[in-house]
């Protein structure tokens, strides 16, 4: 079966670019762990301050609506940084994924083929 060889190594393809993507997500995560937490909880607790301070026109005085609001705040910043990380470590792990298949297929072209001896 001609076709079946051929099927075969698309999905090996694809299996790899998914690897890929695997992986790359989680670089991501892992990045966010090391590199993302204290960004977004300093952008969502600093932004959420900004607008509070746009909307009511002023400094605002410590109470528990400001404070539920900076919470949920830093709770959508980290959500928002760790989302960026994931989508960008699998961006680049498709990427890479697509990379490798792509040297991989080329060494496999130009690779020898086997030379077979025939025995009288």
């Amino acid at each position: 079966m001609p076709g079946y060889k051929k099927e075969d190594e698309m999905k090996a393809r694809k299996d790899v670019v998914r690897m890929g993507t695997k992986v790359g997500a989680a670089f991501g995560v892992i990045f966010f762990l090391a590199f993302g937490i204290i960004p977004g909880f300093y952008f969502g607790s600093y932004g959420t301050l900004v607008i509070l301070n746009h909307l009511f026109g002023g400094p605002l005085e410590a109470t528990v609506f400001v404070r539920v609001l900076t919470a949920a705040g830093i709770i959508l910043g980290i959500t928002c940084v760790a989302s960026l990380s994931i989508v960008v470590g699998a961006i680049f792990g498709t990427a890479i994924g697509y990379l490798s298949e792509a040297i991989a297929s080329y060494a496999k072209a130009r690779a020898p083929e086997a030379v077979t001896v025939k025995s009288e």
